[in-house]
């Protein structure tokens, strides 16, 4: 157990250093691994790691998502939902904030980014609340907020790395993030409302659409509908019955989900072939990325597993009778603490080797787990000092400080740790659909 702490004391400070995770993680790992096991074990480990990850079929469903994610921003498809949405929304006091959000989660839901979720929007809702005089800390603080449903409302790369990393359902972890999902937006209205009603020149009422304007709007939409009606319910065999009978896997549901959005970018004039070249080019890019932090996590978690921290901490919690909800508080604890520094994909990849099999051996749900892991990184992405989203939008607007964006921010994360006590203390609310599939 010793080695392990070690490990991860190292780890954290090679990041601290400013050394990519991956790199850090993959380096302490083969370290460790050799100091527990050899030489030539830890590198016959990496290497046949890294051959496995580039050969396996089950990863392909990673570069599908994120292409699907790139050619819907590509297509505009977020301005039309944000059209959408300030139709219905905007004539309401603080509705343009509430039209980010609803706009959010509906890109997310798409695109499965919280960070391009939050770039994209920016560029879109900022200029329209910026012209009916929001306070930018309201205007900023929607976006940001809003973004961080991307890696929750499926479909979501987060919980894909989840499921290959602990071999969870993809499936099962999609559908048991809608709800949570829903229950996010509701709560960030309500902050928005609560915003608005201290201080009610935060965000002006705008004038009401009229009925047409507002089906115009929706008649943009529907290809946005179709697309995501087609993926998920190929997913969970909602279109098997004639004469479609379709059924897809989540990796053959993330090829069709791209197909489709290459087609709908294509029909909406959004795509050239340099544009085409680039959204390919960024996804080979961030795909790359991404088996690089996947390959560096699995390292590392074969030195925590061949080290026993593991097995450490279950006998651990078995030696001190501590309650199985004592341990839960203390995991959400340290997630939170590490958000405060780390980037959330950086987080689940350093954490989940070490807590999920505890968690699991308590007799906890893994997909649940898998939903908390997620709503605790959410948080992540708006807390000071290292909200992602938050300086994601600073690079984008620029003119707009990252002290007023944190504290337009702050009701948001106070409803996000409401939303993460009722579903600790209140499972079903992620597991009701997919114990009912």
């Amino acid at each position: 157990m010793t080695e392990s702490l070690l490990g991860l004391a190292a780890v954290l400070l090679l990041v601290l250093l400013r050394m990519p995770i991956a790199f850090a993680m993959g380096l302490i790992g083969m370290l460790g691994y050799m100091h527990e096991t050899s030489f030539r074990g830890a590198i016959s480990m990496v290497a046949r790691l890294v051959i496995d990850t580039s050969q396996d079929y089950g990863l392909s469903v990673v570069p599908m998502f994120i292409l699907m994610g790139m050619f819907v921003n590509k297509g505009g498809l977020s301005r039309a939902l944000y059209e959408v949405s300030h139709a219905f929304l905007g004539h309401f006091r603080g509705g343009l904030a509430m039209a980010t959000i609803v706009a959010c989660a509906g890109f997310s839901a798409i695109c499965g980014s919280s960070l391009a979720t939050a770039a994209t929007m920016s560029r879109v809702a900022m200029p329209q609340m910026r012209r009916y005089n929001y306070a930018d800390s309201l205007s900023t603080a929607s976006i940001a907020a809003g973004g961080t449903l991307g890696i929750l409302i499926p479909p979501s790369v987060i919980l894909v790395i989840y499921g290959l990393l602990t071999e969870t359902s993809i499936g099962k972890l999609f559908i048991a993030g809608i709800l949570p999902g829903l229950l996010g937006v509701l709560l960030y209205l309500a902050a928005v409302w609560f915003t608005v009603k201290r201080n009610p020149e935060a965000g002006p009422a705008g004038e009401r659409s009229s009925w047409k304007k507002r089906l115009t709007a929706l008649r943009d939409v529907w290809t946005v509908l179709l697309l995501f009606t087609f993926v998920i319910g190929g997913l969970y065999g909602l279109l098997n019955f004639p004469p479609l009978n379709l059924t897809f896997s989540p990796t053959e549901a993330a090829g069709m989900g791209a197909g489709g959005a290459f087609l709908i970018a294509l029909f909406r004039g959004g795509l050239t072939l340099r544009s085409t070249f680039e959204v390919l080019r960024e996804t080979a890019f961030t795909t790359a990325a991404l088996f690089s932090v996947l390959i560096g996590a699995w390292v590392f978690s074969n030195f925590v597993n061949v080290a026993g921290l593991p097995d450490a901490l279950r006998s651990l919690v078995t030696s001190y009778s501590v309650a199985p909800w004592m341990v839960i508080l203390m995991i959400l604890l340290v997630y939170i603490l590490l958000g405060c520094v780390f980037e959330s994909l950086s987080m689940l990849l350093l954490t989940v080797p070490i807590f999920f099999p505890l968690v699991i051996s308590l007799g906890y749900d893994p997909v649940w787990f898998g939903i908390v892991v997620v709503v605790v990184t959410e948080i992540s992405l708006i807390t000071p000092p290292v909200g992602l989203n938050v300086f994601v939008l600073k690079g984008v607007i620029g003119d707009v400080s990252t002290g007023t964006i944190f504290r337009g921010v702050t009701p948001f994360w106070l409803v996000d740790i409401l939303r993460l006590a009722m579903i600790v203390s209140m499972p079903w609310i992620a597991l009701a659909l997919p114990n009912s599939m």
